[in-house]
């Protein structure tokens, strides 16, 4: 399967891709550099849209406006160019910033921040009334997560441990609880990064320093792997009008010599693969 080549801003960290139900277009983030862009397989023109703080993730708010993660700890809504706050800054993340996000059947939002050298990151749960709840530290690099198809347990990713864990998880509460190993991969080339779970239960994990993106069964078992010109393969979604187009980030655009002539591009697959389009994020800042 050969990846075709959708977009290429040489993103230094091109991250987080996630289709737009209400526009039929595919976002996405280069991390450092304040960058998001966005891209109408309709007619096939994809451009930046933003350029500003730092976007560590981002989810789409049911009225179609986008929740932005960023850095020290900041959530705002963008909704035609203009941020309206809904949390100025977390005191515990000014060194630091948002990484990957996830929103659930109910609106709130896990979201994930990265370590510093003084600590290790940590896992929120931003709820829809504006309220941040943290649910794990000491975290080196949170990353990819997704829910079962049953809803009762979450995926989650660190990274730096080479770790897909998996938790129950309560949707009427969104408390994770039962942590437990899903796939160890300290013993593989690379490091897992962003994730998704398509319609048959399987999971797509991304490998960052790997070069590729694996597909895993619900018991864990490797099901496929497809290379891209690009090591530093970060993030992966479903999107499309019927959601079998597979939408794949690279990072390291800034050095395609060591990172490959793909790094820092959008690509998409077409396997004949269904996804799952993602929850929308209901959070709204206090009135």
């Amino acid at each position: 399967m050969e990846p075709e080549l959708i977009a290429d801003y040489q993103c230094v960290t091109g991250e987080g891709p996630l289709w737009h139900p209400q526009e039929g277009r595919l976002y996405w983030v280069d991390i450092p550099t304040g960058r998001m862009f966005r891209y109408d397989p309709a007619t096939g023109h994809h451009e930046q849209f933003y350029q500003g703080d730092v976007v560590g993730g981002f989810t789409i708010q049911d009225d179609g406006a986008l929740l932005l993660f960023m850095a020290r700890g900041a959530v705002k809504i963008w909704r035609d160019g203009q941020l309206e706050t809904v949390i100025e800054e977390i005191p515990e993340e000014r060194e630091s910033r948002f990484n990957d996000v996830f929103a659930d059947p109910e609106g709130r939002v896990f979201c994930g921040t990265m370590p510093t050298r003084e600590r290790g990151g940590h896992l929120y749960r931003l709820d829809t009334d504006g309220s941040l709840h943290k649910l794990l530290d000491g975290i080196q690099v949170s990353n990819g997560m997704g829910l079962t198809l049953d809803r009762r347990q979450l995926y989650y990713t660190e990274s730096g441990a080479k770790k897909i864990y998996l938790f129950d998880y309560d949707q009427a509460t969104g408390e994770l609880s039962n942590r437990r190993i899903f796939k160890d991969l300290s013993g593989e080339e690379g490091v897992p990064d962003g994730m998704t779970v398509d319609a048959e239960g399987c999971v797509w994990s991304a490998r960052w320093d790997g070069s590729c993106l694996v597909r895993y069964s619900p018991e864990g078992e490797e099901l496929q792997r497809i290379f891209f010109p690009a090591k530093k393969v970060s993030s992966v979604i479903f999107g499309g009008p019927d959601c079998t187009d597979v939408y794949v980030t690279t990072a390291g655009g800034n050095d395609k010599a060591t990172n490959g002539p793909g790094a820092g591009a959008l690509f998409r697959l077409r396997l004949g693969i269904r996804g799952l389009p993602e929850f929308p994020s209901r959070v709204h800042p206090p009135r």
